[in-house]
């Protein structure tokens, strides 16, 4: 018995050691993310596409604190260009169409009745905006969904549509049923 008593009282006082170490290390050694960056990327849009040429919008907004031009984002264009020209105080410049262009807020649709359960798409999505699984049917998150397009290029089947978004200042909705299916019938949910 007091070798158990013994036992646990050490595993205790080691436990408490470590803790107090890891707990000194962990303020001693912090290490403060630049706040400009923060604020850079709090105004880029969080697609993730890379159409910038970085992999994700936190590197790009590095990009830009480390001097890089703040007109490589298609899916910000001129708005988020605007807001980083007021945050950095440079003048702002058009979107560098090499690039890409600014186009419409799209959102991914999936025809799930050709969906033949790949995965390439989860694969290829950089915001897990894709439910599914092998040789199952696939669903789009749609508030998670960025449009960023990655998704579409990957389908062997060519199932996923890039959908505009409409927006109506009265009422948002998503506008399913205006998707370009051919014969397919579209059911929507309520």
């Amino acid at each position: 018995m007091t070798l158990t008593v013994f036992a646990l009282a050490a595993i205790a006082l080691l436990a408490l050691i470590f803790g107090a170490l890891l707990g000194f290390a962990a303020i001693r050694f912090k290490v403060e993310g630049d706040p400009l960056v923060d604020q850079i990327d709090a105004i880029l849009p969080q697609t993730q596409c890379g159409q910038c040429g970085y992999p994700g919008c936190k590197p790009y907004a590095e990009a830009i604190a480390n001097g890089d031009d703040i007109n490589k984002c298609p899916p910000g264009g001129e708005t988020t260009i605007r807001e980083l020209s007021a945050l950095m105080g440079v003048e702002a410049k058009p979107l560098d169409a090499a690039h890409g262009v600014e186009d419409v807020k799209k959102v991914a649709f999936i025809r799930e009745d050709e969906c033949i359960g790949c995965t390439k798409c989860i694969q290829a999505c950089p915001v897990d905006a894709i439910l599914g699984a092998a040789k199952q049917m696939h669903t789009i998150l749609i508030d998670e969904c960025t449009g960023c397009d990655l998704c579409v290029d990957p389908c062997p089947v060519d199932c996923i549509d890039m959908v505009p978004v409409e927006v109506d200042s009265s009422h948002w909705e998503w506008k399913f049923n205006k998707v370009p299916v051919g014969d397919i019938p579209i059911r929507q949910m309520s």
